[in-house]
C-alpha cells in the first residue's frame, strides 16, 4: 500500500498483492460487451442503479494474493503509527512479526475486472505488488482462477492479469475524456474482503495530480472507496468504464470523502503494450523541469503562467540533441497545449521511444519550433514469468529484474562501451545476488548495450545463464537459475 503524506493527511492505495508475468503474444479476443444501460429515477426522483449493477457485475472480480518475502532481522515498519492499521488489511510486503528467520508470507485483496471474453483482467499493480505471488481471481458465481500477472507498470499503477477461461462477461469501455465533472459514476469492488459491494457518487473533479504522480491525471470523486477497493471499475451511468479506483485521500486511513481513479484510456494504452511488448514503453526528452509562478512567467516575458521551465538538459539527451537550453519554456507538443509543467512528462511518455516531435518552446521573449526524437525512458519492468510456463516465452519475461541502459555519459565514466543499470531486483534476480546499482555488462560472454538487445538474448539462454556485472571497480560473474 502506498501512501503520500500531507500536512496531517495522506494519499492511501488501496490493496495488497505481488509478482509478475508472462509475456503473451497471441491476438486478444474482444471484450463481449453488454448493450448500454438505462439508469432511471426512482419513485423519489433519485437515480436507481439495480439495472446497471445487475448488468455489469458479473465482470467485476475479487483478487486475493499471497506473497512470499525473504526475512528481515527487524521490522522497518514497527514505529510507524499507521503500521497496525496496514498490518490489518494485507499490505504486501509488511512483515507479520519483528523478527524471525524464513520467508515471510504476507496475504492481501483487491479487486479487478474483466476486460476481454478470454480472460484478461485489469487491476492495479499495487494490489499485485513485487515478488514472487500466488493471484487468484474469484468471479461473482464463486469460481475461482490461478491468474497470471502478464505484467505491471508501477509508473501508473496498472497491473494486466490473465485467466485461463474463456466466454467470460467483460465491460464496456467508455471515455473518461468525456466524463463531465458532477456527474453520476459507481464503483464496484471487495473493500474490507465484502465482495461485489457497490457505492455511487459524482465525479468531484479530472485531472488531478497527485504528489510524485506525473503519468495520470486522476479523476477525483466522493464515491466511498477504501481498502480492498483498489483495482475496482468505475462506471458512468451507461454502463461503461470510465475509471479504475486506486487511491484515497484520508487522515484516518478510512474513507473520507475525497477518492481518486485512474482515467480508463490510461489503463487500456498500458494493457495494449503489456499484450503487445510485455512491457510499456515511453519516450524520453532528457530534461528537469519546474513549474512557473505569476511572478516567474513574467521574468520570462510570458503573458501568464504556463508551460513547463527547463532547468537542466541532460548530456547526449534528444533534448540536447534538439538545441533545447536550459531556460527555455515548453509550451506545447505536436500541438497539444502545455498548461502545466506536470503535462510534459505524461505527454512524451505516451509517446513511443524513436517518435519524432514538434516542441514549442519560448526563448528570449519569443516563441520557435524545434524537433526532438525521443529517446526511452529507463527502468522499465521486464516481467516474471510464470515458474510453471517457462518454455517459449517471449524475450525478458522471466528474470524479475527492472533496468535501463547506461547513457553515454554514465558509460564514458565506467569506461565500458555499455549496459544496463540495475534498478530494482526480485525473484531469480534477486536469488542470484543482482543489487541496484550493478550495471550488467554481457549474458553468456555477449556483450549488453540495451533493454531489446538483453531480452532477446534472455529467450535464447535457457533457464541458466551467468550475468557478467560490475559493482563498484569490481567485475564478476554472476549465475543464474530460473527455474528448478
Amino acid at each position: 500500500m502506498r501512501k503520500f503524506f500531507a500536512a496531517t493527511s495522506f494519499i492511501l492505495a488501496l490493496a495488497t498483492g505481488a509478482a509478475s508475468g508472462p509475456v503473451i503474444s497471441a491476438a486478444h479476443a474482444e471484450a463481449t460487451a453488454p448493450s448500454a444501460v438505462q439508469v432511471s429515477p426512482n419513485r423519489y426522483g433519485l437515480p436507481d442503479f439495480g439495472d446497471l449493477v445487475e448488468q455489469v457485475g458479473p465482470a467485476v472480480v475479487n483478487i486475493s494474493v499471497v506473497q512470499r518475502s525473504s526475512a528481515q532481522s527487524d521490522n522497518p515498519f514497527a514505529n510507524d503509527p499507521f503500521y497496525d492499521f496496514l498490518r490489518r488489511f494485507g499490505v504486501p510486503g509488511l512483515p507479520n512479526q519483528p523478527g524471525g528467520s524464513g520467508p515471510r508470507i504476507s496475504r492481501g485483496i483487491g479487486s479487478g475486472f474483466i476486460v476481454s471474453a478470454d480472460g484478461y483482467v485489469l487491476t492495479n499493480a499495487h494490489v499485485v505488488g513485487e515478488g514472487e505471488s500466488e493471484v487468484t481471481v474469484r468471479l461473482i458465481d464463486k469460481r475461482e482462477f490461478r491468474a497470471k500477472v502478464v505484467g505491471t507498470d508501477a509508473r501508473t499503477d496498472i497491473a494486466l492479469l490473465k485467466i485461463d477461461a474463456t466466454a467470460l462477461p467483460a465491460v464496456r469501455i467508455g471515455n473518461a475524456e468525456n466524463a463531465r465533472v458532477g456527474e453520476w459514476v459507481v464503483a464496484m469492488g471487495s473493500p474490507f474482503g465484502f465482495d461485489n459491494t457497490v457505492t455511487a457518487g459524482i465525479i468531484s473533479a479530472k485531472a488531478r495530480r497527485l504528489p510524485d504522480e506525473n503519468y495520470v491525471p486522476f479523476i477525483q470523486t466522493d464515491v466511498a472507496i477504501n481498502p480492498g477497493n483498489s483495482g475496482g471499475p468505475l462506471f458512468n451511468l451507461a454502463g461503461e468504464v470510465v475509471g479504475i479506483n486506486s487511491q484515497i485521500y484520508s487522515r484516518s486511513g478510512g474513507f473520507m470523502g475525497i477518492s481518486f481513479a485512474i482515467p480508463i484510456d490510461v489503463a487500456m494504452n498500458i494493457k495494449d503494450q503489456l499484450i503487445e511488448h510485455g512491457r510499456v514503453q515511453r519516450g524520453r526528452l532528457g530534461v528537469t523541469i519546474q513549474g512557473l509562478d505569476t511572478e516567474l512567467a513574467q521574468s520570462f516575458g510570458l503573458d501568464k503562467a504556463r508551460g513547463a521551465l527547463v532547468s537542466n538538459v541532460e548530456p547526449g539527451s534528444p533534448a540536447e540533441q534538439a538545441g533545447i537550453r536550459t531556460g527555455d519554456v515548453v509550451l506545447g507538443v505536436d500541438g497539444a497545449e502545455v498548461q502545466d509543467s506536470a503535462d510534459l512528462p505524461r505527454i512524451i511518455g505516451e509517446k513511443r521511444p524513436g517518435t519524432r516531435v514538434r516542441l514549442q518552446l519560448w526563448r528570449d521573449g519569443r516563441t520557435r519550433d524545434v524537433t526532438a526524437v525521443l529517446g526511452e525512458m529507463g527502468g522499465e519492468t521486464l516481467a516474471q514469468g510464470d515458474p510453471q510456463s517457462q518454455q517459449g516465452e517471449d524475450a525478458g519475461g522471466r528474470l524479475g529484474l527492472a533496468a535501463r541502459a547506461l547513457s553515454p555519459q554514465e558509460a564514458r565514466q565506467l569506461d565500458v562501451p555499455g549496459g544496463l543499470v540495475v534498478e530494482n531486483a526480485s525473484g531469480p534476480a534477486a536469488q542470484a545476488g543482482l543489487q541496484p546499482g550493478d550495471v550488467i555488462l554481457a549474458l553468456n560472454n555477449q556483450a549488453v548495450r540495451s533493454v531489446d538487445q538483453f531480452r532477446q538474448l534472455l529467450s535464447r539462454a535457457g533457464n541458466r545463464f551467468a550475468l557478467l556485472v560490475q559493482r563498484g571497480d569490481a567485475r564478476m560473474f554472476v549465475p543464474v537459475r530460473i527455474g528448478n
